[in-house]
């Protein structure tokens, strides 16, 4: 049910604070400077949380992109064969954007934390050089935290929808394709044939 308070400021302004509470859910507050909008506000918000439509956006205001990494590193990550490698990357968005609620992650701002990635210098190689990290390690950093970000949407109800599905990821290079030599073809087929399995 929506309640509205009348208030008076220091300056003698007069607002309308609007309280919707429904057994079940989180109160949600909100206050306006005309008693009309606070009327209608409360009303569509009560709505909302009726029909259900209002879970996944009070949840993306509470929670935190850290929160998120934290659960997922905690429920989903044990589940999975390669877990060093979603680790690393997903502690790469918690430096940058773990702080954010889950509400603030924007196209932009995904955008934004992408471009910085991929611009970033990495070691890489034996020799250790610096360099820019490529198109393909930037595409799988972008994947671990889109996984956690599509977990939160399908099975916690955090969110409404995964924003990096709207986000432009970077051309990955083509393959290196590579020939057997005629020496190397006699010795993977003998290979084949001293196998015991069936489909070589």
């Amino acid at each position: 049910m929506a309640s509205i308070v009348a208030r008076t400021g220091k300056s003698g302004r007069v607002s309308y604070q609007v309280k919707v509470k429904l057994k079940g859910h989180r109160e949600q507050t909100e206050t306006f400077r005309r008693r009309t909008d606070a009327m209608q506000w409360g009303q569509s918000t009560e709505a909302a949380l009726r029909e259900g439509r209002l879970t996944a956006t009070s949840e993306s205001k509470r929670h935190t992109v850290k929160d998120l990494i934290e659960r997922y590193e905690r429920d989903v990550l044990p589940h999975k064969k390669d877990q060093r490698n979603p680790k690393r990357q997903l502690k790469w968005w918690n430096d940058e954007i773990g702080h954010k609620v889950l509400a603030e992650v924007t196209r932009a701002v995904i955008a934004e934390a992408r471009d910085k990635l991929a611009n970033q210098a990495t070691r890489s190689g034996r020799e250790k050089k610096e360099r820019k990290r490529s198109p393909a390690s930037v595409v799988r950093y972008m994947a671990a935290l889109s996984h956690a970000f599509s977990t939160a949407v399908r099975e916690w109800g955090w969110l409404e929808y995964n924003p990096f599905t709207r986000v432009t990821r970077p051309k990955e290079a083509r393959g290196r394709i590579r020939y057997l030599t005629d020496d190397e073809q006699p010795r993977l087929l003998g290979a084949c044939k001293a196998s015991d399995s069936p489909l070589l």
